[in-house]
């Protein structure tokens, strides 16, 4: 009879998540749209797949938006009004956090109370709307950054911005207001640890997932035609955001050397994204930087890509390369790999869980022209090392699903519910160390 109480207690029917910067309708690679909105949707589906309702709370961009969209059945995004519909920068949307709150707190008015089981906010932003709403519907509010200010700040781009101290405060304050967070990895989670002063009694560590029945292995040469790619060239792909932060000029002069070195080999670099973040300010240094290192008719650009056409561009690629400065997990390396496509990736944040060094990919320590031209070197030159890393890349991308993420959620949803905590037995020295059982970090 007690655990069937508990069971209702901690009991998830309906979930309120709010992504306030960007729609997780948003194609992937233009403007601020990621990984994130990607997250966001995908786990939407998957909870509505386990008779979990999702109200998306996002901010309307356009005045074409429908107030009300529905991407599934038990999915639906509220695009609310709150600021002009353009020409927000990311940086000028906390003025508009009062009128975005405004807006979800009169949507959910029209319910009964007590409708939302849950609240589950995305993104900094997202977590100072989630902390009010909280107390208004007296619901646990559960909290994934995605990414941290500091750690950004700590290893920027040459010529990139840091995220500015106002963030960092926001940052703090939802680590502390939150009722669960939730990290891509334990990395992360000592992060949060570490740096931001999270309990780690309430943190969970639920690692992102990929599409596995979309992303998979094909026809390379079919994949090529669809593209209009040459079927005989070794193609290095770069997809994501195109910003100093993802470092696509990191490939591109590295791509340089190893052609100028090996001038029979017929490399080409395909580059799939739009610029973003600090890269607007000049969209078009990629094309110049290829034109002024000899290479433009060796770089094909593509705009960002729908799904579909994107598991088309992985299937294309000899090599997906991600060298970002910092990434919080990587789901392009996941996707990737999931197409049996091997990764050659930065050695940072979740890159090195989610790329398994010499098993599915190359891990690469640093950001030097010399070592990245000698890494792609390997992998142009050596047929056999590519089809062993492709072998195991698959493998490695089955590791991680939407499904699995799903449900990490939902038992972070219920330890929030629960409102079990017991405070530590003893005091946590500076640095952090611990370990992952069942989704949950265990502090030791």
């Amino acid at each position: 009879m007690e655990r069937k109480t508990v069971e209702r207690k901690t009991a998830v029917r309906r979930v309120a998540v709010l992504s306030l910067h960007t729609s997780p309708l948003a194609q992937p690679g233009t403007g601020d749209a990621g990984g994130m909105n990607v997250y966001v949707l995908q786990t939407a589906l998957e909870l509505a797949r386990r008779d979990v309702e999702v109200d998306i709370f996002t901010r309307a961009t356009s005045s074409a938006d429908e107030p009300l969209q529905s991407p599934a059945p038990g999915v639906t995004v509220h695009n609310v009004v709150a600021g002009p519909f353009e020409g927000l920068d990311k940086h000028d949307l906390p003025t508009q956090l009062c009128a975005f709150t405004a807006g979800v707190l009169r949507a959910e008015a029209g319910r009964r109370p007590g409708w939302y089981d849950v609240v589950h906010s995305h993104y900094w932003l997202s977590g100072q709307v989630g902390w009010l709403v909280r107390d208004r519907w007296g619901v646990p509010l559960v909290h994934t950054a995605h990414t941290l200010a500091a750690v950004k700040n700590a290893s920027l781009a040459a010529r990139d911005r840091p995220e500015p101290p106002a963030r960092e405060i926001g940052e703090r304050q939802v680590v502390a207001e939150a009722d669960r967070l939730t990290a891509n990895t334990i990395a992360e989670a000592r992060q949060l640890i570490d740096t931001y002063g999270a309990d780690p009694h309430r943190v969970d560590v639920v690692a992102p997932g990929a599409d596995l029945s979309r992303f998979r292995p094909g026809d390379r040469g079919a994949a090529r035609r669809a593209l209009g790619l040459s079927p005989d060239e070794t193609i290095v792909a770069f997809v994501g955001r195109i910003q100093p932060l993802k470092a696509p000029d990191i490939l591109l002069r590295a791509a340089d050397v190893v052609r100028r070195r090996n001038p029979g080999v017929p490399l080409r670099v395909l580059v799939v994204g739009g610029p973003s973040g600090t890269g607007l300010e000049r969209p078009d240094e990629l094309v110049e930087l290829a034109a002024e290192l000899g290479m433009s008719e060796s770089v094909t650009f593509l705009p960002p890509q729908p799904p579909d056409r994107l598991a088309q561009v992985y299937r294309a690629a000899d090599i997906v390369a991600v060298p970002s400065y910092s990434e919080s997990f990587g789901l392009v390396a996941i996707e990737a790999q999931a197409c049996g496509t091997p990764v050659l990736a930065a050695e940072v944040g979740g890159l090195s869980v989610a790329v398994a060094h010499d098993r599915s990919g190359l891990l690469v320590p640093g950001h030097e022209i010399d070592r990245w031209a000698q890494e792609v070197e390997r992998l142009v030159t050596d047929r056999e090392l590519r089809e062993r890393l492709a072998a195991g890349a698959r493998a490695q991308a089955e590791r991680f699903s939407w499904a699995h993420t799903a449900e990490g959620l939902l038992g972070s949803y219920r330890r929030a519910r629960s409102g079990l905590f017991t405070p530590p037995a003893r005091p946590f020295g500076p640095r952090f160390t611990g370990i992952v059982r069942e989704n949950r970090v265990t502090v030791r």
